[in-house]
């Protein structure tokens, strides 16, 4: 089943992450305005500073408590039924239910799959770090440093997927634990990176491309109908940036996922671990040690003795 197919098949996981986002969005936008119009109203430079510190703080704080709680947890249903949709070919009937029990039995609690979202991510970063330094190799040529920059722009842009490819691979491995498929997964990332980054880069360039035009889609139609003034255009170009963020977030994002995780796990079905890269990543990367570390006690706890 290709990327396509996915996408289309899994469209509730996009709706129900729009609606999420959407809900979430508003409900920000509501305290951000309240406490704007409390400032307004009160017309003093403390209060004003306080309302905008209450606002901000308020805001960032929402957000990530909805993002770590609920949203995490979306993804990962999601990221379940891709990998099990790309491996079998086939696309689970219910698949809110299916996402939601595969993720309880593989990590037991959302906070070990928390943890392992984030090492895998932070590994998969501080390697790439190390290993696609381009521009130490094309130093010697002039003004390479403003090309390697764009590059590196749409590398960060395409690793921010490769940590659910990680974890659909963890799903599709459950005779190991959790940790241990998922430092397995970052070290068959590793051994293909260079395809996989490729492979990223056009729908990295679709991804920009979009997000602009959803941006514009949005905003102009608000501007051309409302004639704002300068405050009114900035709040209406806040609105349109958090309409158009709910439709990349629920949309683009999961396209782009999906993309990857499908070419990820194809490579992973022909991909032979080369065990010696597991002490040369452990000492390239940190959080890479740490989920290795993770994954030996795992294996330990388990009675399961290893040779690496």
């Amino acid at each position: 089943m290709n990327a396509n197919q996915i996408f289309s098949g899994t469209m509730k996981f996009m709706w129900l992450k729009l609606a999420f986002n959407l809900v979430l969005g508003l409900v920000i936008t509501l305290w951000v305005a309240l406490c704007i119009a409390i400032s307004v109203a009160i017309n003093s430079p403390v209060i004003t500073f306080i309302m905008l510190v209450f606002g901000v703080g308020g805001g960032i704080t929402v957000y990530q408590f909805a993002k770590h709680y609920i949203g995490y947890l979306i993804k990962a249903g999601h990221v379940a039924v891709i990998a099990e949709a790309a491996v079998t070919g086939v696309i689970p009937p219910n698949q809110y239910e299916y996402g939601k029990t595969k993720v309880k039995t593989r990590f037991l609690t959302s906070n070990v799959f928390f943890l392992i979202d984030n090492l895998v991510s932070g590994a998969v970063k501080q390697l790439q770090r190390v290993v696609g330094k381009a521009g130490d190799l094309l130093g010697f040529i002039p003004g390479i440093e403003a090309v390697v920059k764009i590059a590196n722009i749409f590398i960060e842009m395409a690793l921010g997927y490769v940590d659910e490819c990680c974890l659909g691979y963890t799903f599709n491995n459950p005779q190991e634990g959790a940790f241990k498929s998922a430092t397995d997964g970052v070290v068959i990332y590793f051994q293909n990176w260079k395809e996989l980054l490729k492979s990223a880069a056009k729908a990295t360039l679709i991804f920009v491309i979009l997000m602009i035009v959803s941006v514009l889609v949005v905003f102009l139609p608000l501007f051309a109908i409302f004639h704002p003034g300068t405050v009114g255009t900035i709040v209406l170009l806040f609105i349109a940036i958090t309409l158009a963020s709910s439709i990349k977030i629920a949309f683009i994002d999961s396209y782009m996922m999906i993309t990857m995780m499908v070419k990820y796990l194809q490579l992973a079905k022909t991909t032979q671990i080369t065990f010696s890269l597991y002490d040369k990543l452990c000492g390239m990367s940190a959080k890479f040690k740490k989920l290795f570390s993770k994954g030996q006690e795992e294996q330990t706890a388990s009675g399961i003795q290893t040779q690496v």
